[in-house]
């Protein structure tokens, strides 16, 4: 994306890119729950999955965003980065329960 100052396409593909490891992530926990069960330790530590879901939704508005202007789709970039920033305590919670 700096190589290219931002252009629309680079910035559509970086969001295309980050979508797709997204939805990878959803499909992993989904399996993993799925193998463990739905009252496993790790399904009542991921939970609903809040974060990946409005990770994702930010993806797919950034990717058309970026033909519109680029800054919006930068944006929602960041934002999501910010929000997997902050740490996320129900696994710790959960196996301080379990332990």
């Amino acid at each position: 994306m700096g190589e290219n100052h931002f252009a629309p396409a680079p910035m559509a593909v970086y969001g295309f890119v980050l979508l797709m490891n997204g939805i990878a992530y959803a499909i992993l926990t989904s399996i993993l729950i799925k193998h463990h069960g739905d009252e496993s330790i790790l399904s009542k530590a991921v939970g609903s999955g809040i974060k990946g879901k409005i990770s994702c939704v930010c993806y797919a508005i950034a990717i058309p965003c970026a033909f519109v202007h680029v800054w919006i789709s930068g944006a929602l970039y960041i934002l999501v980065a910010l929000i997997w920033l902050v740490p996320d305590k129900r696994i710790e919670n959960v196996l301080h329960e379990e332990g």
